[in-house]
């Protein structure tokens, strides 16, 4: 079905594998059609709890496909915009986690910081080296880095284009958990466990509310998370999880 990724299915746990290993994943428009298209198909399917994008050990992604940029000049990139497949990943409506091993630069940074959550191999190198291509980054790095490590040290990072390790990431706070190499993907299974048992309707509100705070003012952010809040007490969900807690045993949520 696929030619630059690996779609598979551990319960209720979907993996996205990007899989063009000979060039360190990169990311070509093809391979982000396919990751927009896996996504659409686990977002459908009600089994699936939570989603892992990952790569291989050596390579999350290495950036994007360089090859594509030597022909478009600005206005071919304008009218042929480029990132519908990238606003597809900043959209989907489950948990997404990405499991983070070697490298993750530029683009392959960018598609890591769309995720919800990062948990990273201690091998794992992030960097935006696009300015040694005499360009900045175009997915949203420049926004999204600015958000996690502040302006300071995000202007530090895509002026110099240097790569921080895994421990670095974390300590800036962006990546949740760094976890030995060698079984770093079965250790992120193990971090989404939580999310798997959870209630659907109200992971999906908690995930777009949290993300309103980077486009609201406090109180127009107030106001909405108040509004979602307000949302959930109609569904079946809230009143299983509050019965559940008044009776001592354990939620059974429907995602209604």
């Amino acid at each position: 079905m696929f030619e630059n990724i690996i779609l598979e299915k551990d319960g209720s746990i979907g993996i996205i594998r990007l899989n063009r290993p000979k060039v360190l994943n990169a990311l070509n428009r093809k391979l982000m059609a396919e990751v927009s298209q896996a996504l659409d198909s686990l977002e459908k399917d009600d089994e699936i709890k939570v989603v892992i994008l990952t790569g291989n050990e050596r390579a999350f992604a290495a950036g994007a496909d360089i090859s594509e940029f030597r022909e478009p000049k600005g206005p071919e990139m304008l009218f042929k915009y480029r990132f519908l497949e990238w606003e597809r990943v900043a959209n989907f409506l489950k948990p997404l986690v990405a499991a983070v091993s070697g490298y993750a630069l530029g683009g392959g940074f960018e598609l890591a910081m769309m995720c919800d959550m990062i948990v990273a191999s201690d091998t794992a190198v992030f960097g935006q080296p696009e300015i040694k291509l005499g360009i900045i980054p175009g997915a949203g790095g420049t926004q999204r880095l600015t958000r996690l490590v502040e302006k300071h040290r995000a202007m530090e990072l895509i002026m110099t284009g240097k790569f921080i390790d895994a421990w670095t990431a974390y300590r800036y706070g962006i990546v949740n958990r760094v976890v030995p190499v060698e079984n770093y993907l079965e250790e992120t299974k193990k971090f989404v466990r939580d999310l798997i048992n959870g209630p659907p309707v109200a992971l999906a509100v908690a995930k777009d509310t949290v993300n309103k705070a980077y486009e609201l003012n406090l109180k127009e952010g107030l106001d909405y998370e108040r509004k979602m809040f307000y949302f959930l007490f109609s569904t079946e969900d809230k009143d299983e999880g509050v019965s559940a807690f008044l009776e001592k045993r354990k939620p059974d949520f429907k995602g209604r």
